[in-house]
């Protein structure tokens, strides 16, 4: 069952990348200075990489960390004696908000910066972007988010479908399109569009270091952290610049990626 649900994952990450990329194609909402495929090479290559090295050290012992606390009846999801699609939806929920916390901290916390900072020196967004992660990053994230199992305890079954739906939700919101007002205004209450999530990628540090969540907006505008700019035009036709400020020439290069956590140069960003 669990290997059915690890293949089901991967097909819903390969079909919704397909799918995103497709609509960018025909509904792009801002030009790309880099030619995509450009990009889609590199970042494909830099999603390759971690693909092996974190499915070869870290992803089978993760898996198998879940299904043990699974069967232990672990976590407080089993104490308040949830089961079924009841639980399903509510770890859904709860895991969100783990994640939401997850993220601020990669943006408060210097050591943690230094890994996340690589997702955010991509210079443009689209699709592609939600596969520029440094290694690092991921077996980091791979173990808090173990606590996260021993905390919650969620069923296998839920654990994979949260993952499915991160997936699919980190390729939507950074994906290059664009809905009208009338759409966007109302969707954004209750999801992470791609016009909401553009502005956490903003080189603009008031609107880069807020704008957390990942599938549920209500944690931003729950806790404070919810800032876009007040000229929707400008962030939709991409004129506030995107990625970092510093270095942007080798935003392409794999080995500058790959060193960017033992980097001296830091954004001035404080601990929580």
């Amino acid at each position: 069952m669990d290997i059915n649900l690890d293949t089901g994952k991967l097909y819903i990450f390969l079909l919704g990348f397909v799918l995103f990329f497709f609509i960018e194609t025909l509904l792009s909402a801002r030009k790309l200075n880099k030619p995509r495929y450009q990009r889609l090479l590199f970042h494909l290559g830099v999603a390759a990489f971690n693909t092996v090295t974190i499915r070869l050290f870290i992803y089978v012992p993760f898996l198998l960390w879940a299904v043990y606390v699974d069967e232990q009846g672990w976590g407080i999801s089993r104490w308040l004696g949830l089961y079924g699609w009841t639980e399903i939806l509510i770890t859904l929920v709860v895991l969100d908000a783990f994640d939401y916390f997850w993220h601020r901290a990669n943006h408060r916390v210097s050591f943690l910066w230094r890994f996340h900072k690589a997702h955010h020196s991509d210079t443009e967004m689209d699709v592609t972007t939600s596969l520029r992660f440094h290694p690092g990053e991921l077996a980091i994230s791979a173990i808090v988010k173990g606590s996260w199992i021993l905390i919650w305890g969620p069923t296998v079954v839920a654990w994979f479908l949260f993952e499915m739906l991160v997936s699919l939700c980190a390729q939507f919101h950074h994906s290059n399109i664009d809905f009208p007002d009338y759409i966007e205004k109302p969707l954004a209450l209750f999801l992470v569009t791609p016009r909401y999530h553009l502005a956490h990628h903003l080189v603009d540090r008031n609107y880069g270091d807020a704008n957390f969540s990942t599938i549920l907006s209500l944690w931003d505008r729950l806790f404070g952290t919810y800032s876009i700019p007040s000229d929707n035009d400008e962030v939709r036709n991409g004129h506030h610049i995107i990625g970092l400020p510093e270095n942007r020439e080798f935003a392409f290069k794999p080995v500058e990626l790959l060193k960017e956590p033992i980097k001296r140069r830091n954004l001035n960003i404080t601990d929580v």
